[in-house]
């Protein structure tokens, strides 16, 4: 019974790693197919993802950064400083600045979900990287199992001829001391 290449294949990678065929994952499967991993994860996830989440990649890098910082320190001295010193007594949020309390409760409330969203999608990239990694690693480790195993076959073969080689050689020595004739005894 000859089996195809990509069963023997199957077959070998299912003794390497240890499983039974019916066990071995897709991923073990499509990298004995010796389909070549191509796939860029991270161009794939930008086209499938939504305004939403684009939006949401958006302002959490704009969150986390020192230019966010910046304007907003200087947005809340501007406001103190104009609610305090210029306007005076006809300040719109005089001190304790209660409309900027509930502006920046606002902001809060608004932007940790939106951060949130972020992370989830930073956290579903990741897993996606660690899968398309691990494929990538199983393949490579199977395509050396593959390589270790025909240099092992090379390796047995070439031992087998030198052994034969060397097996003809001690039979022609052999023959060639059976036909010499015996040396006269020295004195």
């Amino acid at each position: 019974m000859s089996t195809t290449p990509n069963n023997d294949r199957l077959e070998r990678a299912a003794r390497w790693l240890g499983r039974q065929t019916h066990d071995l994952d897709a991923v073990a499967k499509r990298a004995i197919g010796r389909r070549v991993v191509v796939d860029d994860p991270n161009r794939r996830l930008a086209e499938q993802s939504t305004f939403g989440e684009r939006l949401a990649d958006k302002v959490a890098s704009f969150g986390g950064s020192w230019h966010l910082i910046l304007l907003f320190g200087a947005a809340l001295v501007i406001w103190v400083a104009l609610n305090s010193e210029i306007l005076g007594k006809t300040a719109f949020d005089p001190y304790p600045y209660i409309f900027l309390n509930l502006m920046l409760s606002m902001l809060a409330a608004i932007q940790a979900p939106v951060i949130m969203m972020s992370q989830n999608r930073q956290a579903m990239k990741d897993r996606q990287m660690a899968a398309y990694d691990y494929e990538v690693n199983l393949k490579a480790e199977l395509e050396i199992m593959s390589l270790h195993e025909k240099v092992d076959a090379v390796s047995h073969d070439t031992l087998l001829q030198i052994l034969q080689q060397q097996q003809r050689q001690i039979d022609l020595l052999s023959e060639l001391v059976a036909r010499a004739p015996a040396a006269p005894p020295t004195a």
